[in-house]
């Protein structure tokens, strides 16, 4: 059976090939591609978020009784990188090439360290946890989903 970690760490894979596309579109002055390829990034990014934020942290919390720790971190990292993607919609929309590459760079640290929390820690707590709904918890993870590749 898959885990939640395999599929949450599939999600994160999605979510940086968008975010490589978009960046390389940028880099390349290939605006329509460029908004094509971002618009998928920060869809698939929300979707992600809303799978955890909407599933996955309510049923942990409810199981751990943790409410005011990883996930509520997590759920505030969330906060920054959609301020951050609404400024990359930005740079965007005024096709400015150093601002939306400076602003994905520090989008990608903020990713990098928030996956590498999530699939060392936080994932594998929910998949010990949270066991018990594992199934459920996948299947309604793949029913909200509208980030395909």
């Amino acid at each position: 059976m898959i885990s939640i970690s395999d599929v949450m760490t599939a999600d994160h894979k999605l979510c940086d090939d968008f975010y490589a596309s978009a960046e390389l579109y940028v880099s390349k002055n290939d605006w329509d591609q460029a908004n094509s390829a971002a618009k998928e990034f920060i869809n698939c990014m929300l979707f992600h978020f809303q799978h955890e934020e909407e599933v996955l942290f309510p049923e942990f919390e409810e199981v751990s009784g943790m409410r005011h720790g990883p996930t509520e971190m997590m759920r505030h990292e969330h906060e920054q990188m959609r301020s951050l993607m609404t400024e990359l919609e930005k740079a965007l929309e005024s096709k400015n090439q150093d601002r939306y590459l400076g602003l994905s760079e520090t989008l990608l640290i903020y990713m990098q360290q928030h996956n590498m929390k999530e699939e060392q820690i936080l994932y594998p707590m929910i998949d010990r946890d949270c066991a018990e709904n594992s199934e459920q918890l996948t299947n309604a993870i793949r029913d909200k989903s509208s980030c395909t590749a």
